[in-house]
């Protein structure tokens, strides 16, 4: 038996009926009420746009990227309009998102990525914990935004030699979980705020029995101590510039130093942290830092439980938080495309929208990896986004008491798409595409003049 059509109660009204099932698991119609209630967002008057259809509006920008918003909202709601008993019904038009998404405003989507994007690894997902704890990632990225005057004032640009970039820039700074590729925290600011500046505020979703790492640009004393207050340890490269105090050396080669602050005032009061260093080179000519000393410092100091290879190995577990950039960045953002809005609020909340739907298609890849015993890192995620924005529909017009059969072959789709097993790779850090022939453009090309007649009559032969 095959499934049946929706039936559509009389009476029953259009963007009240409009509902993104095939979501509804990861991003709950309930939780969304009660952030709009809870942020005093509600609506005068309804019309063809409430507020809850606002805010998946939001996150359908996430998942539909290559659409302009107005063609976002008629892509949520085909299959509605498919099963609707006004076949000629019109959803809202590009005006009434703009003024719904001027009146959301940023807050709601920051609460609603808080209230849901969470940790999902269970013991039984593949590479999610080391020693029992679970690994997690800070960096940060670099995002271009809609080449508006508002957003340059607010975000800024970049400066170099070459002048100024050719798009505002914020700076994005995440808390990923290495395991599942789960953004669980975030925070946008001007493209001049510093890396190390978003990394303190990523400390606040620190619990408990996490182990954390970040790179050696985020390093600061104080970043250590506070995540160690957190509950959690980390494990992180050492600049060169560090210089911890030895105090005692083990036997698998580590020693146990202290760590210092960097104001002497704080250092005469005798304020420090134990920590332990693990140095380590590469013997393989293909592998970038080959023959280079690397330094790690880990608040994880006994040698038995934690030995330093396993350690070593598992940092560069970080580099799995370069994926997720690149997953949203790449594959769903599609980055050689600035976010579409024009205002700084506005743009903050596309932001947690795309990071929303980052962590829908996340959360139903790890589903049918626990489902079908898969490592998530098998599964394909330009595959499963694909099959989310197909599966819109297909949710909007099933019978409700046939969705999870439809979310089970959803579920089974996603785990048929499996990658290649992982190759032996190491890639430089460079770019094949650095310079352009093209003149840059300046402030005068933004207001250039328009012709004043139409080409064929300015067309003077000799």
């Amino acid at each position: 038996m095959g499934f049946r059509l929706r039936e559509i109660e009389a009476e029953s009204k259009f963007s009240q009926e409009l509902h993104v099932d095939a979501i509804s698991q990861v991003v709950p119609l309930w939780a969304v009420k009660e952030v709009l209630a809870a942020e005093g967002v509600i609506e005068q008057r309804e019309r063809k746009l409430n507020m809850v259809l606002t805010v998946f509006i939001v996150i359908g920008m996430g998942l539909f990227e290559h659409l302009s918003i107005g063609k976002v909202l008629q892509r949520l709601a085909k299959g509605l309009r498919y099963i609707w008993p006004e076949p000629t019904y019109r959803v809202a038009k590009d005006s009434a998102i703009s003024y719904r998404r001027s009146q959301l405003g940023a807050r709601p989507m920051v609460a609603l990525f808080h209230r849901i994007c969470r940790p999902m690894a269970t013991e039984e997902t593949p590479g999610a914990f080391l020693f029992g704890y679970r690994l997690m990632a800070i960096d940060g990225t670099t995002e271009e935004v809609a080449d508006t005057a508002e957003n340059a004032a607010v975000f800024g640009r970049h400066r170099c030699g070459r002048g100024e970039s050719a798009y505002p820039q914020m700076r994005g700074v995440y808390l990923a979980e290495c395991g599942t590729h789960a953004v669980v925290d975030a925070g946008f600011w001007p493209l001049h705020t510093g890396e190390r500046t978003g990394g303190f505020r990523m400390l606040r979703s620190l619990t408990p029995g996490m182990l954390v790492m970040w790179d050696r640009g985020f390093h600061d004393y104080d970043m250590l101590v506070d995540a160690r207050h957190q509950g959690a340890h980390v494990l992180s490269r050492l600049p060169a510039h560090v210089k911890p105090k030895p105090v005692c050396s083990l036997p698998d080669g580590s020693y146990l130093a202290y760590l210092y602050p960097s104001e002497p005032h704080r250092r005469k009061r005798g304020e420090h942290i134990l920590v332990r260093i693990i140095s380590y080179t590469l013997k393989d000519p293909a592998l970038v830092g080959y023959g280079e000393t690397h330094r790690l410092v880990t608040t994880l100091l006994n040698h038995q439980l934690y030995p330093a290879l396993d350690l070593v190995c598992a940092y560069h577990e970080r580099w799995e938080i370069e994926l997720v950039i690149d997953e949203i960045d790449t594959h769903q953002r599609l980055s050689q495309r600035p976010l579409r809005s024009k205002k700084p609020v506005t743009v903050i909340q596309e932001a947690f929208g795309l990071l929303i739907a980052h962590f829908v298609i996340r959360f139903l890849m790890h589903q049918a990896a626990l489902l079908f015993d898969i490592d998530p890192d098998r599964l394909s995620f330009t595959a499963a986004l694909e099959l989310v924005r197909n599966a819109i529909d297909e949710f909007q017009m099933t019978a409700r008491d046939q969705l999870h059969i439809l979310r089970q072959r959803l579920l089974a789709d996603m785990a048929q798409a499996r990658l290649p097993l992982r190759r032996l790779r190491s890639n430089p850090r460079v770019v094949k595409r650095k310079m352009s022939k093209f003149l840059k453009k300046r402030p005068e090309h933004h207001h250039s003049v328009h012709p004043q007649m139409p080409f064929r009559d300015a067309v003077l032969l000799i």
